[in-house]
């Protein structure tokens, strides 16, 4: 079974929980098996990787890590802030709205 999300990638996200709660970024990729999403500039952690070529550098590296998608809440380009999704049908087309103000995301 195929997990769906609301929230999809290029969405700009706040970080609700967490370390970074506050910070803003893009959604770069989702994770539905492990219901995650990485966030742009968000969640960055330390790395240790291999130098696994001659052009690849190796060393210590800093990655952007997984979140779990319940922590993080989509920005509304209207309100400014993070709401919730819902859904309204625009003629045959299903489009997700803002719960606070209806303006379509």
């Amino acid at each position: 079974m195929v997990k769906k999300f609301k929230i999809r990638k290029d969405d700009t996200v706040q970080v609700l929980a967490g370390k970074d709660k506050g910070k803003r970024g893009t959604v770069v990729r989702i994770l539905p098996k492990k219901d995650a999403v990485i966030v742009s500039g968000v969640n960055i952690v330390k790395k240790a990787m291999k130098k696994r070529s001659p052009q690849d550098q190796g060393g210590i590296v800093e990655i952007e890590a997984p979140l779990n998608i319940s922590n993080v809440g989509i920005v509304c380009k209207k309100c400014g802030r993070p709401v919730r999704i819902g859904y309204k049908m625009d003629g045959d087309k299903k489009v997700r709205v803002c719960r606070k103000c209806g303006d379509i995301l």
